[in-house]
């Protein structure tokens, strides 16, 4: 009877090979990238969905998101945060799409409310709508580059540092465009009232 043939064990190999020396306690690529997953998923969608994302399509764009993170984690050296990589990321794939869309030439939907939690009453719910859709109006209104400020500051608090590395913008630039559009949505506030 012939011998059974040993199979050798193989030895996972990390993505940059350069980075994970042998024997070191660096995390496993999967590993690395499930975590920014597990942590930044919502964010990336709430970025989307403010990019202006239709909401049919914000499950292939948040899914292309993440298969460029994927792609392209073994080379982020976090000179950045992650949040401020995830946004540059976020902002490339939104504006595919919506170029996409246009050639198509296909309508785009309006931004349609999350579907409601089961505790909250008929009145919140109504609230609800009321507040997300003025901020989506006014998101409308706004330029690009006000609009991705407001998202990332107001809407995603972070800190203004962040922001302007996100955006690519002098730290004082991003101060003013923040006093400009906060002063733009107090004004719509206002008329609103």
């Amino acid at each position: 009877m012939a011998e059974a043939e040993t199979v050798p064990e193989l030895k996972s190999v990390p993505v940059n090979p350069s980075v994970a020396a042998e024997g070191s306690a660096a995390p496993e690529p999967a590993e690395a990238f499930n975590e920014i997953y597990d942590r930044h998923f919502s964010f990336v969608w709430r970025c989307l969905r403010g990019l202006g994302i239709p909401a049919a399509a914000l499950d292939d764009a948040a899914q292309d998101v993440f298969l460029v993170v994927h792609r392209q984690l073994a080379a982020f050296r976090g000179d950045s945060s992650a949040r401020t990589w995830l946004f540059g990321i976020t902002r490339n794939v939104a504006g595919n799409h919506l170029r996409r869309a246009r050639r198509k030439q296909a309508p785009l939907e309006p931004l349609v409310e999350d579907p409601a939690h089961p505790a909250p009453g008929p009145h919140e719910h109504a609230e609800d709508a009321q507040a997300a859709a003025f901020v989506a109006d006014f998101l409308a209104g706004l330029d690009a580059k006000k609009r991705e400020l407001f998202i990332l500051s107001v809407l995603e608090e972070m800190t203004m540092p962040e922001v302007a590395a996100a955006l690519s913008i002098p730290l004082n630039t991003a101060y003013t465009r923040l006093r400009r559009v906060r002063a733009a949505f107090e004004a719509a506030l206002g008329r609103l009232s």
